[in-house]
């Protein structure tokens, strides 16, 4: 019989209609639901080492939302919260989480999610069952593309178009695996599937909906194509420059406003199937550990500029559709915080195999790097865990500027950042895979 044990368990955490939906610039108010969302737990066992991987379909969590629900989540189940990781999928169809532009968070909406949130831990500890376990990797290059441009006129710019003749060639790579952990029954039986892709939302033309996205879409094909019922997560990869538009290419068609989302969500499960019917070893017998390190995040400051024209334009009346006056809010909000503090870092063990947690939208390089530095033989990264502290990009793409280094809640981080975390999450994986 296996030592290792899992459980599994979903909380529905779909908002009632009338609540504000962050992810663009303007505010945007629920008026229907194309999909619930939901927080997936899963609860891992072995011996007397216990750990809980969340993922929440919604775009983004602040770590005093996350800790407070791993407190919940610890008095129901004894499991210590620092061997809890919840994450974020980063679907810009969900509630609002958090504050960024024009939305505010909903602290209502947040008082019951994180209670939520900490059920599905406990109600995951109650399902434990024997399970062994694989891994294997797919690829999928075709549905993950690099946002960032450089221009004919030397500039680099977000999304500059479909079929832009001034649009030279992408400022970044992309990273296609498609990373799978699979669990199954001693009888032959799926029993939990964790999918790890780095690839932003994909959304549609139903900006008032609530959904999953694609995340929620793969999510539910993967046990379809099995035929059995078990939970399948989708953890988002380091994906805060890659997007699921070809530019190279025309704009795709919607025949219906869920296409997309839906189409993406089929092709990353059918090679998540392919992955795991390739997976030769299993085994019960893993070293289960969790570790974690909390480095100081230090963000950038306004120049004399910046606060100049933020004070004139927050002197006046609220212009919440100029966009220069929303980033004089944004600034003023990154000017209240304190100019460092620290955040969590983070790394699961599962044999093998490890998680590694990055609290912000991290670009695809700094995770690449620390899948190809690790001593673990397989590897995911998944960004927006445990808290969200914006983009998260390169030293080198915040000299070159552009949407993901402006200056906001959503983009604080100070040069350095890319190198303090990459390091920061290879100790963890070193000290891990000594345990």
């Amino acid at each position: 019989m296996p030592s290792l044990r899992l459980g599994t368990a979903v909380s529905d955490i779909t908002p009632q209609l009338g609540v504000s939906i962050p992810g663009y610039f303007s505010d945007r108010i629920a008026e229907t639901t194309a999909d619930p969302i939901q927080a997936k737990a899963i609860v891992f066992e072995a011996g007397d080492q216990t750990a809980a991987f969340v993922v929440c379909d919604v775009i983004c969590l602040w770590e005093e939302h996350t800790r407070r629900a791993k407190a919940r989540a610890a008095e129901l189940t004894g499991i210590p919260a620092e061997s809890m990781m919840i994450s974020a999928t980063h679907t810009h169809y969900g509630p609002a989480t958090i504050t960024v532009f024009n939305t505010e968070v909903d602290e209502g909406y947040m008082d019951w999610m994180t209670d939520k949130i900490a059920d599905a831990v406990r109600l995951a500890q109650l399902n434990l069952q024997p399970v062994v376990v694989g891994h294997n990797s797919g690829s999928e290059p075709g549905e993950c593309h690099n946002r960032r441009w450089h221009m004919r006129d030397g500039t680099v710019r977000m999304n500059p178009g479909y079929l832009n003749p001034e649009a030279v060639r992408p400022a970044g790579p992309t990273d296609p695996e498609v990373g799978l952990l699979a669990a199954m029954t001693p009888d032959g039986a799926p029993a939990a599937a964790i999918m790890n892709y780095s690839l932003h939302y994909v959304g549609g033309p139903y900006s008032n909906s609530i959904s999953a996205d694609y995340f929620g879409h793969a999510c539910r094909a993967l046990p379809r194509m099995w035929g059995r019922d078990f939970l399948a997560v989708l953890a988002n990869g380091c994906c805060g420059d890659i997007n699921n538009c070809d530019f190279t290419r025309a704009a795709p068609e919607y025949p219906d406003p869920f296409h997309q989302a839906r189409r993406v969500g089929n092709v990353i499960a059918a090679e998540a199937y392919r992955a795991w019917n390739q997976i030769r070893g299993w085994s019960g017998d893993v070293t289960l550990g969790v570790a974690s390190a909390y480095p100081s995040f230090r963000r950038r400051e306004l120049s004399d500029e910046q606060r100049a024209r933020m004070e004139e334009l927050l002197a006046g009346p609220a212009q919440p559709g100029n966009a220069e006056w929303m980033y004089a809010l944004e600034r003023s909000r990154v000017d209240a915080k304190p100019l460092e503090w620290p955040v969590q870092v983070q790394a699961l063990r599962i044999g093998d195999l490890a998680i590694v947690g990055l609290p912000g939208e991290v670009f695809v390089e700094i995770g690449l790097a620390i899948k190809r530095q690790s001593p673990f033989a397989r590897t995911m990264v998944v960004e927006l865990a445990n808290d969200w502290v914006g983009y998260i990009p390169t030293d080198k793409a915040l000299q070159e500027g552009s949407y993901e280094t402006e200056l906001g809640t959503n983009s604080m981080a100070a040069p350095g950042t890319e190198g303090q975390w990459t390091e920061t999450a290879m100790g963890l994986l070193r000290e891990l895979a000594d345990r």
